[in-house]
């Protein structure tokens, strides 16, 4: 066992004979042959335990034996307690959440305390593998599939080379005791249920299951790499802009669902609407809004777009107006960020608000009224950018589409004196 963590250690390069190991210590079978695997190899290591408070005279229990045991072999050992109950209750989060975001955050200190340059945690084949089944029987993409990644920033997995029979040999060969927590021998949660039914029934089908499936896992996280390069350049070509997908371009690619859950699992978008998003986009679905936590997705003319959610309420413009006199050389500046009008012609005070169905108005340079559902559909404009258009009015007459065009009724001649200036901020 000690030349199988060494070989990989050095084939994940996980850290170097010279660097300061930090131990996550439970006081468990996996943890303490953590520890003693690493000093018999002649690592630098410190110890850290966390009691969770989670399990009464269970946790008093096993803080004394990893203090005993740190003593014993001469390591120095952090402690630290939590309140995780109140944790999860105040955060809203299950048990098992708060107390991994607990301990993870104090490992963290702890590395910018103690100089440690990684972490090292305890999980081995076995935790691996049931992480495997446990996407798999959830639904998960190729990055499901390849198990516990050896290396997670600063916490490295040394025993992932190794299953859970080979450690308690290997304690039992060194004649070394461990703590066993009673929650992992009761069948309450998901993963224990994989753990004391499901494994043991595949391994009376084939009792090297757990090799079996490791293997896979690992060959999983090398083609991982090839997927994800394969669909950068996919995203690539259907992306013509940030936060738009082309439909076409899509269906095109080889495997066009993949590539869409690709892009969309960020979003939080979930398999079902990622079915949903596909469908409209094959047929052509114009206008279905999808939401998740943080954003809004809408498929427009052949196209997926999407935005974030504003956790504020949006900020409303300020519209500006200004009146001047002018001998009739007045010019008009060539820019939508303003608009200039006769006074003379527009009846009432100025007015912004967002565009209505039904509004119309005559644009710059043409005779006749057109609605503005229609110049913006004629302009190509998207749904979320029609949703963001505002229009000034007076007297129940549009003046200007903000951004875009004046109404010829009011537009500047030679024969106007006074000018009606207008702005957005």
């Amino acid at each position: 066992m000690e030349r199988k963590v060494s070989e990989f250690i050095r084939e994940k390069r996980l850290f170097g004979m010279e660097d300061r190991v930090l131990v996550a210590l439970s006081g468990g079978a996996d943890s303490v042959a953590l520890l003693r695997v690493l000093l018999r190899l002649g690592y630098r290591c410190e110890a850290a335990h966390c009691n969770f408070h989670l399990r009464g005279e269970e946790s008093v229990r096993d803080e004394v034996f990893v203090t005993r045991l740190a003593e014993r072999l001469g390591v120095r050992l952090h402690k630290t307690g939590f309140d995780t109950e109140g944790y999860a209750a105040g955060h809203g989060v299950s048990i098992e959440m708060a107390a991994r975001e607990l301990r993870y955050a104090w490992f963290r200190k702890l590395l910018g305390e103690t100089g440690a340059r990684v972490v090292a945690v305890a999980h081995h084949r076995n935790d691996s593998v049931e992480t495997f089944l446990l996407n798999l029987v959830r639904g998960t993409g190729i990055d499901g599939l390849r198990g516990i990644r050896a290396v997670n920033g600063p916490v490295v997995r040394p025993l992932l080379c190794v299953d859970r029979k080979e450690i308690l040999a290997y304690l039992e060969g060194l004649g070394q005791e461990y703590v066993t927590d009673s929650t992992n021998l009761q069948d309450e949660y998901t993963r224990n249920k994989l753990r004391l039914q499901v494994i043991p029934l595949l391994e009376s089908i084939n009792p090297s299951v757990v090799e079996g499936i490791g293997r896979t896992a690992e060959r999983l996280a090398e083609v991982a790499g090839v997927y994800h390069r394969a669909m950068s350049e996919a995203l690539r070509r259907v992306m013509p802009e940030e936060s738009v997908i082309d439909g076409e371009a899509l269906l095109r690619e080889p495997a066009p669902r993949p590539v869409l859950h690709e892009a969309l699992s960020p979003l939080g978008v979930n398999a079902s609407q990622t079915d949903d998003i596909f469908r409209c986009l094959k047929e052509g679905t114009s206008g279905r809004k999808f939401r998740t936590a943080s954003h809004l997705l809408l498929t427009d003319h052949g196209r997926l777009r999407w935005r974030a959610v504003e956790e504020e309420p949006e900020k409303l413009p300020v519209l500006h107006v200004e009146r001047m006199d002018t001998d009739g050389t007045f010019e008009v500046p060539k820019d939508g960020r303003t608009a200039c009008l006769d006074a003379d012609k527009v009846e009432g005070e100025p007015v912004l608000r967002k565009w209505r169905p039904g509004d119309r108005f005559v644009p710059f340079g043409m005779k006749g009224f057109k609605s503005v559902r229609n110049y913006l559909r004629d302009r190509k404009l998207s749904l979320f950018e029609k949703e963001r258009q505002w229009v000034v009015c007076a007297g129940g007459d549009i003046l200007w589409l903000v951004g875009e065009r004046t109404d010829n009724r009011f537009r500047v001649t030679p024969d106007t004196r006074k000018v009606l200036k207008l702005w957005v901020e």
